[in-house]
């Protein structure tokens, strides 16, 4: 039976590719944004509402008559914006999210996601490349390496909340590094995955890109369509504590950066730059808890989900060339 979606956000990376999903399922699908990068090209909701959600009626408005939401709003941009923005993400984040629960609440949605990220896990855990992978129960003591990951875990304490004195039914999701195509890939808010990729696809060929930090910290990467997958089966299910979406497969942004090279066929050499920001020194998920309770996993591997988004930025630098 199809549903009265609202995805936030659905302007964004995440976003527009959740609200294809949904949309292809049947349901009806409205997204609310306060910008759309329109690298998806076919229909993808049936309504686009663009809004900034910052402003209290704006929640109202986008909330209105929905079932479910999937709440994806915010601020936020790779390690180069969010070590750099502080009071700005944090204003504007808790502004969208406190007025998004509320609006949900009074519009009676029946069921609101919220889209929380490993930057909440603590400094001391996250010293190392060669991390242990960090469980939904390593969140506490607090001690989130920068503002960003501070405004996410205060509003999953926000949701918290409201399940108890409101007793809305709220799910909390921690993303660990989504990537794939149709997102961001320049501009300083893209990702490493997509950093690297822009890198490499303007690289002449022989030629150098440069690595923030020494390139031996160390992540784990989750593919965009397992990202989806994950995001709506949480959505669906019983569960309603935060939990992990992400890969456990850890590898260094030189071994990353190594795949993305082999992937474009050119002969390019590595840079460090030690003076730019790197953020934690190892980061890895534990999915043992959404295997349990979700039967979810990721299926597609790092190599078959770097040659597509290798492509598609690459694709995508050919036109920028053309087009200066």
């Amino acid at each position: 039976m199809s549903k009265k979606v609202l995805v936030t956000g659905g302007g964004g990376f995440i976003g527009s590719h959740l609200a294809r999903y949904l949309h292809s399922q049947g349901n009806f699908v409205r997204i609310a944004d306060v910008k759309f990068n329109d690298y998806i090209k076919e229909e993808y909701c049936d309504e686009k509402f663009k809004l900034d959600l910052r402003v209290w009626d704006n929640c109202l408005a986008a909330t209105k008559d929905m079932d479910k939401v999937y709440n994806l709003a915010a601020n936020m941009g790779g390690i180069g914006f969010i070590t750099a923005v502080g009071a700005e993400v944090m204003h504007d984040n808790v502004l969208i999210n406190t007025y998004m629960l509320e609006a949900a609440r009074q519009n009676n949605v029946k069921r609101f996601l919220y889209t929380s990220s490993a930057c909440i896990y603590p400094t001391y855990k996250q010293t190392s490349p060669d991390v242990t992978g960090l469980r939904e129960e390593d969140a506490y003591p607090a001690d989130p390496d920068n503002f960003y990951g501070w405004e996410k875990l205060f509003t999953e304490k926000l949701c918290e909340a409201y399940q108890r004195d409101k007793g809305m039914d709220i799910r909390v999701l921690r993303y660990h590094n989504i990537y794939g195509p149709e997102g961001t890939y320049k501009g300083g808010r893209e990702k490493s995955p997509a950093a690297l990729c822009r890198k490499v696809a303007e690289s002449s060929n022989p030629g150098s890109i440069t690595i923030w930090g020494d390139g031996k910290q160390s992540r784990s990467y989750c593919y965009i369509d397992d990202c989806v997958n994950g995001t709506i089966t949480l959505m669906e299910s019983n569960y309603d504590k935060p939990i992990n979406i992400g890969s456990e497969r850890l590898v260094t942004i030189n071994e990353l950066a190594d795949i993305i090279i082999g992937i474009s066929h050119k002969k390019i050499t590595k840079e460090p730059d030690l003076s730019a920001p790197q953020g934690v020194r190892g980061r890895n998920a534990d999915i043992s808890l959404a295997r349990k309770v979700l039967k979810w996993e990721p299926k597609v591997s790092l190599e078959d989900g770097l040659e597509k988004t290798y492509q598609w930025i690459a694709e995508r630098c050919a036109v920028d060339q053309d087009n200066p």
